[in-house]
């Protein structure tokens, strides 16, 4: 099944636009997890916090870093990740992978061969052709960077190219790559710290294509004009992705039962925000 069409019906299925990021940090996992679980605390982590939001969310987003940083054992509790995901709930690997055609092949092959996501996210800098090797698994989402989350990235993505801000550039190709492809499977991704410029970006991609927001939660994102700038004119296709504010809605032993007031708490601001704009258009 195809990511867009996996997460659509996801969405419907659990009423949820909401991505919860599986983003673990060692030093904030409850410490009677490790001394339990050792070196498979952060399995066990994951595993509670997906038990108790896997029907709240339309997707699932693990960045590689945070698994990374924990050596080889980390890249195996990252595929022990995969698994603990339900079958019909999509996982967008957020790697933000940007090479040469070669290098991509690779990543291409760790990201949906090895660790079996269904979308990434990709720094689409390099140009058409280094996303072309992800583009060959024709049912895999590409996500990327448009406009990013974090305070800096004024610095280049609000450089004027050609009387406009570079990352309407940006969405302008991706529509444009889209159309050239005959797919609906990429996507862009905006920061929710910017709803003005998520309005811009979906009015440049249309309808048809969906839209992943970071930032909200810890990083002040504003959720409900965020998700109203996010969807498109059917209260769909956009993923808004919360990592932290869920993960340790609790320090304490109760985080699993945190996380799924937090991811409900989340959730209905979401769908409320829906209702209002689709009623009144």
């Amino acid at each position: 099944m195809e990511f867009l069409e996996k997460t659509l019906l996801m969405a419907g299925k659990n009423s949820s636009l909401l991505c919860v990021g599986l983003d673990p940090e060692i030093t904030q996992i409850p410490s009677s997890l490790t001394r339990q679980y050792g070196e498979n605390a952060v399995v066990e982590f994951n595993r509670r916090i997906i038990e108790n939001t896997k029907d709240l969310v339309c997707a699932y987003k693990p960045n590689s870093a945070f698994y990374e940083a924990l050596g080889p054992h980390g890249l195996e509790i990252l595929r022990e990740t995969r698994k603990l995901i339900p079958k019909g709930i999509p996982m967008i690997l957020d790697i933000k992978r940007g090479d040469i055609d070669n290098t991509n092949r690779k990543y291409a092959e760790a990201a949906f061969d090895v660790y079996n996501a269904d979308a990434v996210t990709l720094n689409p800098y390099l140009g058409l052709d280094s996303i072309e090797p992800f583009l060959s698994y024709k049912e895999r989402g590409l996500l990327l960077l448009c406009r990013t989350s974090n305070p800096g990235a004024k610095d280049i993505q609000d450089l004027i190219c050609n009387g406009k801000p570079l990352y309407h550039v940006m969405a302008e190709r991706i529509r444009e790559w889209s159309s050239i492809k005959k797919t609906l499977q990429i996507g862009a991704v905006v920061g929710a710290t910017y709803p003005a410029e998520l309005v811009s970006v979906r009015q440049i991609l249309g309808d048809e294509l969906i839209i992943l927001v970071p930032g909200v939660g810890k990083q002040a994102g504003e959720l409900e004009k965020s998700a109203k700038a996010a969807i498109n004119s059917q209260g769909e296709r956009a993923v808004i992705n919360a990592s932290r504010s869920v993960l340790y809605a609790s320090p304490n032993e109760d985080f699993a039962d945190a996380a799924r007031r937090e991811a409900m708490r989340l959730r209905e601001i979401i769908h409320q925000t829906i209702e209002r704009v689709t009623q009144s258009s």
